[in-house]
Parts: structure tokens; sequence; C-alpha cells
């Protein structure tokens, strides 16, 4: 038995209840979580964004440490240190085969096999992890082994935000030096494409959020303006441009109105990217005569448009070298217990990420 939040329905209150974890199969791990990033899609499953089964074991951004594998892993040991991967590549679907891993048909959705009970129920874990635990059971797949110089704390990080946010920059985007991007909508996962932004050399970096404590987050991970919304945002943008707008925004809310704002930012043959994971019931309308004029292409990022595998590997190795500093995402380390709070703060778009911290 391993202590977990639970949330029984929707819009219910999270609980830290003990659950059963269920026994290895022969290709899974037991993970010992030492971190967990609290991120938006977590809330997405109580909000009725996404549509889970229910009870549920909420979060999916984790690292930790091997403590048990089944009789057929061999991807890993005993004793390795991991990030987890929520959605692990099945490597011979037709996107997978084709260069696209992150569109893998084996991880579409968000519902997943039953994984343990709670008071003897079957139990649903978030995206197939259920990190706000202290213990997992995950296919040896969804786990990537880490350096041994990056702290669990910090590798927790590369398994979603930091993934998707850099990703979005490097991967979907293509940004190159010298190239202005605007970054709208300042959590983890904003933070992190201003972070990948910095590394590919744009300039200007732009950070643009509602809340005006967001600043020092954003100059901290490499913007080199802030702005809080407003409804002149297009023109002052403009202003920092040489009057023809971005060469690149980043929409990282999953909102039509801040999706309508990226579009507005960006210049002539410009391009917007769509990291934001929105409602399907938020309709975003452009008529056809923009389309055509503007000239922009719109994009969507999944999981930054790359391969976890590789990609979390050599984000960990640039942490290695001093080249990412992950340290402006967190802004709060909390306990099991603080789990609610955490939430209360994502709604409000009060601070960064909240790092949930297990006791060793």
């Amino acid at each position: 038995m391993v202590n977990a939040a639970v949330v029984a329905g929707p819009d219910a209150a999270i609980e830290v209840r003990e659950i059963e974890l269920p026994a290895l199969g022969a290709n899974d791990v037991r993970v010992k979580v030492a971190a967990a990033g609290v991120c938006h899609s977590d809330l997405s499953m109580i909000n009725g964004t996404f549509s889970p089964v229910f009870p549920l074991v909420l979060g999916h951004e984790a690292a930790g440490t091997i403590v048990e594998t089944g009789s057929a892993v061999t991807r890993v040991a005993v004793g390795d240190r991991v990030v987890v991967n929520w959605a692990p590549a099945c490597r011979h679907c037709w996107f997978c085969l084709n260069s696209q891993p992150w569109l893998c048909t084996a991880v579409e959705g968000v519902v997943s096999p039953s994984r343990g009970t709670v008071d003897g129920a079957p139990l649903q874990v978030t995206l197939g992890v259920g990190a706000f635990s202290e213990e997992v059971v995950l296919g040896e797949n969804s786990v990537v082994p880490l350096a041994p110089g990056v702290p669990l704390d910090v590798a927790a990080l590369l398994g979603c935000a930091v993934v998707t946010g850099v990703g979005a920059v490097r991967n979907t985007a293509a940004v190159r030096p010298g190239e202005s991007v605007v970054v709208i909508g300042l959590g983890g996962v904003g933070l992190s494409a201003i972070i990948g932004a910095r590394l590919a050399g744009a300039g200007p970096i732009i950070a643009v959020d509602v809340a005006p404590d967001k600043e020092s987050l954003a100059r901290s991970a490499g913007a080199t303006h802030f702005i809080v919304a407003h409804d002149k945002l297009a023109k002052e943008i403009r202003n920092l441009t040489a009057g023809r707008g971005a060469d690149h925004a980043l929409e990282c809310v999953g909102a039509s109105a801040t999706i309508r704002t990226a579009w507005q930012t960006t210049r002539r043959g410009g391009r917007v990217t769509i990291v934001g994971v929105g409602r399907r019931d938020d309709q975003v309308s452009f008529n056809a005569l923009e389309l055509y004029h503007f000239a922009r292409t719109i994009g969507v990022s999944v999981y930054g448009s790359g391969d976890p595998d590789r990609d979390i590997p050599l984000l960990a190795t640039q942490i290695e070298l001093g080249r990412l500093d992950l340290a402006p995402l967190v802004s709060h380390r909390i306990g099991l217990d603080e789990i609610s709070d955490a939430f209360d703060r994502m709604k409000t778009g009060t601070g960064a990420r909240s790092l949930l911290m297990f006791t060793p």
C-alpha cells in the first residue's frame, strides 16, 4: 500500500488515500517517485477539459528510482534513476514508422487500463502514470534512464514541461538564431518555451501573461521583454519587432482568445505554434481573406513534436553542462498534503511549477 493523490470525480476534492498498486508484469517496473511536477494537464483531468474515468490518481510528470523489475525487463535495473515518459511510443504504428512518435496511436486519449485499486475499487491513473503517488508501476518503455549528474527533482520537469516547451521551439517551430519570439502564457510549459527560445539564440524574446508578477520568472528564464496582456498587445509587439510583428508566436494557454492573440502578434509569413491544450467547445475562427493575406502558418506542438527517448537524455546532458537552468520553472516545493493548494495556484495563474517532493 502507498499514499497517493486521488480524485473521485470531476471537480471533486483531491484526497490523499492509500492505494494498492498492481502486481508487476514481466515487462513492468516499480518506481519510487522522488519528485513530480503539477501540470495544467492534471487540472484538465478534473475541470471538464478531458473526460477520464474515476477514481483517478493524478500526476504524470515525474522522476524516481527503480525499486523492482519484472522478469523480462532489460531497459533498466534496480537502483537506476529514471524520468517518467507518459507517452511511450510503440515503435511500430504508421506514425512511429514515419518519424512522428509523438502522434503514436498507442497513446491516443486519456483513459488507461485500470492500475491498482482504492478501497477495492478499480483505479485509473492520469496519462497511464498517476505520478502523485509514493510509488508507481509502469511498463519499462515508460521510463527513460537518467544521467547520474542530474538531480531527480530537476529531472522530473524533463518528463513534460521541458520536453514540451523546449521541443515546441526546437522541433515544431524550428526557431533560428536572431528570430523574434512571443510566448503567451507563462506556466511551466510557457517558461520552458522561453528557455528554449534563449537556447535557440532568438531575440527579442517577448513574454506575455495576464499576471504582472510573472515578469521576474520570465526574465530569469531568458525573456528580453515582458508585457501584461492588454487590448493593444499586437501593436506593442510590432513596435518591438521593426513594425512587422514577431517571427514566431507560441501559444501556451489553450484558449481561443489567446490563439487569436498569437495570430495577431505574428508578422505576415510568420509562424503560430499552438502548445496549450484547449476545450473541445472553445471554437477559434478565421476569415478566408485574413488566412490568405497574412500567409501565416499555424502549427500544433504535441509533446514538443519530439521523441522523449532521444530528447530527455539530450536535455539532461545540457543540464550537466550548465547550459540548461530549470530553476526558474519551480516556484513552490510541496508535500502530498499540499496538492490542493498547488491546483488553486494554477487556477489563478499564481507562480510557476509546483514540485511535489516525496520523503526519501
